[in-house]
């Protein structure tokens, strides 16, 4: 699904800054922006802040883009997004709170249950990045630490993680973390992901112990940055179908 934990490795045995270019697979999505097989670009810099990596971020696309001047960038905190365009807390809303802002009828209400980290989710997609503007970039960082993955939390609100996502109008095209780097800290995330698994009736991950090593031995401070190529060409080209801008897609035929 993506070369993090193999560049992380790189990195924890002494490489400096890092880049790969690769074919990754996720199976389960599709769709107008989304195939099952697809082309990551993912890199790593060594001491990086999160306003460092976000910025660094930014230039790498607009350079990517070919962009003639530097391109309006607004950043928005998460839950201060949140209280802006729905009205509502996402540290403290419910999850029937979440649901009313999602504008969910009860079919859905019943599918996602009380599964919060889900609807504001939902509520996010639907609800706050289709309102994004189409000719600026949009960052939003902080995401809730229940949403950290492999993000290291906040040092001063561990109530938040230092995770960020980029968009061009409602399309992200980044998502990336100052990187976690406590090997105990992330093999209780493994534990509770699997226990988190196992509760929903999914598929048990096995635990990476290679990845858990190169922690003990240390990971340096670092920050990365994982960016969908095809959905930068589709910016590029002007599509709105991931599609269009593959060879060969997966799904109905158009």
């Amino acid at each position: 699904t993506s070369p993090e934990y193999c560049m992380k490795r790189l990195l924890a045995a002494g490489y400096p800054d890092i880049y790969s270019i690769c074919r990754v697979f996720r199976d389960g999505e599709s769709g107008r922006q989304h195939q099952p097989e697809f082309t990551m670009v993912e890199w790593y810099r060594r001491g990086f802040s999160l306003d460092d990596i976000v910025n660094d971020t930014v230039d790498v696309i607009g350079a990517a883009l070919d962009l003639a001047a530097p391109q309006e960038t607004v950043r928005h905190d998460y839950c201060d997004l949140f209280v802006d365009a729905v009205g509502i807390d996402p540290r403290s809303a419910s999850s029937d709170a979440l649901a009313d802002a999602a504008r969910a009828d009860d079919s859905l209400r019943e599918a996602i249950g009380q599964e919060r980290d889900d609807w504001l989710d939902l509520v996010l997609s639907t609800r706050i990045v289709t309102a994004f503007p189409t000719d600026r970039f949009t960052v939003i960082a902080h995401y809730p630490a229940s949403q950290a993955a492999l993000a290291r939390l906040h040092p001063r609100d561990p109530r938040v993680a230092d995770r960020f996502e980029v968009f061009m109008g409602p399309t992200e095209l980044a998502n990336g973390y100052v990187e976690l780097t406590d090997a105990d800290e992330q093999a209780r995330r493994f534990r509770h992901d699997n226990e988190e698994r196992e509760r929903r009736g999914r598929s048990i991950r096995p635990t990476d112990r290679t990845l858990l090593r190169a922690l003990e031995h240390g990971l340096p401070p670092c920050a990365g940055v994982a960016m969908g190529f095809e959905r930068l060409q589709m910016i590029h080209d002007q599509a709105d179908d991931i599609r269009d801008v593959v060879t060969f897609a997966y799904g109905a035929e158009r």
